[in-house]
């Protein structure tokens, strides 16, 4: 942070310098401009010098070896600080604060300690409380500021800077509008990039919103709904530590979607996440086949969990009088004994976790019995010859005094350490560990499930609210497993637990956290959330119980083949109304000549949403060819062909119905060719939408059509069959 006098607003509105063939700038506006980049190159060079300074302490730091586990565990908080500031070098520095009271911050990527004793940072790390005037104070909430400057740098060079005063003067409802539209102009790359550079106040708000309990944001197609949950990870990590000590999960709707947005975590400096999909989430599963809409709504109900509680249930085994050998001898233990150790083990506990509590509880009580009967044994053989025993001890203490011995081997009863090392004992003999195996056997969800499903009788006894057509379609289907499969596998991996714990693997949290089906996760992402049935948002709630959880999506876009058409009606299983709503209500993506397109779009979905608001328009009115089915696929050829021509160095990406994607994929090769559920969360510079009543015509048809026409940034085509 630094001092300086109050600024003045003659920068204003600064820009890149003009490219040749532009009007003229007045010579004291380019003055004011080049001053202000200038003075911004000054300090980025000297943040950058930090930068590498910092990396380069740090990298030293890391080349000696660690010998004990206290240097392993502080070289990994070290190689985390290294890898942070190593991908900081692009975008270092963004933004600035200037404070009416003249003090001026610099907002960045990462935060970076000044190189004195003063205390001040000299950058503020954009997560930090500090930074957070630069993506919320207004005109009409300043937040103490007077100006707000946004900087846009390429590598270590400051090209432009975008000044917005706070005093009233500036008239746009956006933060930093320069440059964010100068963000939503840049080519698209397949990969999507970070944002914190442009965050407008509604997204922010959601970012550093508590996350106590579950948060559901609804947004429609180009309101950054991802980009906001990305940064929610980032700055949840930053601001709870234990948070991060258990990492955060992001699900996401597809490996596509997952790949799209790889970068962006680790471009924020964030190692402990997971990323995953759920039909990805079952280590060590994965599925094997398509299925029917109608299979997947069936088992997405919510009634499987219930289902699969009372069938697990009845696999405990019943109290019944147990018979025990141990050191050739039978004990029995009573019925009654059984069933209270029965009833304490499975209460609260998964079914392997209650077999090996009851059997801890096994092993004592044999214990006691063997310890009571031996006793028992020795109080009969000694009765009657008490004086000739004692005559006989007393007169071996008087010719041969030594040291009483005790135990089972001197006098038949078990000295104190015996009886305490006892159930031990019991517990590692292979004979004890066979009967309880065979009375209480280890279970197998693949196979447990596999035999639910595939017999109709016993699937018509667990689950009696199928209808009789609904349980032969379940029951009728193939072996390998489904997506809707997954949930139900997973519902059964936890109800019968692990039969033991696999040791940590991997240096950080986030390869523990992927190897354990059971870890508990600090918070969870779900992205595309109104895609999930609702025993997938069971699944979700099991690897975050605290309900530290934020879901983002668009219930317009529903496509999959649940039933729900609001969010309550979606997380209703699982939430109940203990859930939080957000919005997001300003469409930054797609363009305003788009998204005039979808709203008639909209009411054929049944929705009584409106639209978001576009706040930009890139001059380029969607446009629509007829063409005979033969022609389609040399019209889409050439489409893309003109399209990539215009859009060079961007992308182009091709929707079509389901039906037709094979097809065009063969005359398509080099280019994105994809279903409208497959192509949600994407986006490109121009999209070939073919076959728009095609699309229609499909399941939740409408919905998909909604979500085909908003995926690009500035231009969009449609080939429409003739009739």
């Amino acid at each position: 942070m630094r001092r300086k006098s109050a600024p003045s607003n003659s920068t204003a509105g600064l820009g890149e310098l003009p490219p040749d063939g532009d009007p003229p700038i007045p010579v004291a506006a380019g003055d004011a401009r080049r001053s202000a980049i200038a003075e911004e190159q000054e300090f980025l060079d000297l943040a950058t010098a930090r930068r590498d300074g910092l990396a380069a302490h740090l990298r030293a730091e890391l080349s000696s070896d660690a010998l004990d586990a206290v240097e392993r565990a502080r070289q990994r908080l070290l190689r985390q600080q290294y890898e942070e500031l190593r991908r900081a070098r692009d975008g270092l520095v963004f933004g600035r604060l200037d404070g009416l009271d003249g003090t001026v911050r610099h907002v960045g990527r990462v935060g970076l300690r000044n190189d004195g004793d003063d205390g001040e940072p000299l950058l503020v790390d954009w997560r930090a409380p500090a930074a957070r005037p630069f993506y919320t104070a207004t005109a009409v909430d300043p937040q103490g500021q007077a100006r707000r400057r946004h900087i846009r740098t390429t590598g270590s060079t400051v090209v432009g800077v975008d000044d917005e005063p706070l005093d009233g003067t500036a008239t746009t409802e956006l933060v930093g509008e320069g440059a964010l539209l100068a963000a939503l102009d840049q080519r698209r790359t397949g990969r999507m990039s970070t944002a914190i550079a442009t965050l407008q106040r509604e997204q922010d708000d959601i970012i550093r919103a508590e996350a106590t309990g579950p948060l559901i944001v609804q947004g429609g197609p180009g309101t950054g709904k991802t980009v906001v949950a990305l940064h929610r990870v980032a700055y949840l990590l930053f601001a709870h530590p234990k948070i991060a000590e258990q990492a955060v999960l992001v699900l996401g709707p597809s490996p596509r979607f997952l790949d799209y947005i790889a970068q962006v975590l680790p471009a924020l400096g964030e190692t402990a996440v997971v990323s995953a999909t759920c039909d990805t989430l079952l280590p060590g599963i994965r599925v094997g086949r398509d299925e029917s809409r109608l299979l997947a709504e069936i088992k997405g109900r919510a009634l499987w969990q219930s289902v699969l509680e009372n069938h697990v249930t009845s696999l405990l085994p019943r109290p019944r009088a147990l018979k025990l050998r141990w050191a050739g001898e039978f004990y029995v233990i009573p019925a009654a004994t059984v069933a209270q150790a029965l009833a304490s083990a499975v209460q609260g506990r998964p079914y392997h976790r209650a077999r090996t509590a009851f059997a801890e509880q096994l092993h004592h009580i044999l214990a006691d019995a063997v310890v009571a009967q031996r006793e028992a044994l020795m109080d009969e053989m000694e009765e009657g010859f008490e004086d000739i025993l004692a005559r006989v001890d007393r007169s071996m203490q008087q010719e041969h005094p030594v040291r009483r011995a005790t135990g089972s081997d001197v006098d038949g009863l078990f000295s104190e350490e015996e009886v305490e090392s006892l159930p031990h004992r019991i517990a590692e003999n292979a004979a004890i560990a066979r009967f309880i195996e065979a009375w209480w056997p280890s279970l197998n969800p693949e196979t447990l499930l596999r035999d639910l499903l595939t017999d109709r009788t016993l699937l018509a006894r667990s689950a009696p609210q199928l209808s009789a057509a609904e349980t032969a379609a379940v029951a009728g289907e193939p072996a390998p497993w489904a997506s809707s499969d997954i949930p139900l596998l997973d519902a059964l991996a936890d109800l019968l637990g692990e039969v033991g714990t696999p040791p940590p693997q991997g240096e950080f949290v986030a390869d523990h956290a992927r190897r354990q089906r059971d870890w508990v996760y600090g918070h969870v992402v779900v992205d595309e959330a109104q895609e999930l049935s609702e025993m997938q948002w069971q699944m979700v709630l099991r690897r975050c119980p605290g309900r530290s959880i934020t879901a983002v999506g668009d219930i317009d876009q529903a496509e999959a083949a649940h039933r729900h058409t609001s969010w309550a009606q979606a997380v209703q299983a699982v939430f109940r109304d203990r859930w939080t709503a957000a919005e997001l209500t300003i469409c930054y993506r797609t363009p305003r000549e788009v998204m005039d397109l979808t709203e008639p779009v909209l009411k054929m979905a049944g929705s009584r949403n409106a639209p978001p608001r576009a706040v930009r328009s890139a001059g380029i009115a969607p446009w629509v060819r007829t063409v005979t089915p033969d022609e389609l696929a040399g019209a889409a050829t050439e489409a893309v062909r003109e399209l990539r021509q215009r859009w060079r160095g961007g992308t182009v990406g091709v929707i079509a119905p389901a039906d037709r994607v094979a097809d065009l994929r063969a005359v398509l090769s080099d280019v994105s060719v994809l279903t409208a559920t497959q192509s949600k969360g994407l986006e490109w510079d121009a999209t070939v939408l073919v076959d728009p009543r095609g699309i229609a015509a499909e399941p939740r048809g409408w919905n998909g059509l909604y979500v085909a026409l908003t995926r690009c940034t500035q231009e969009l085509g449609q080939l429409v069959l003739a009739e």
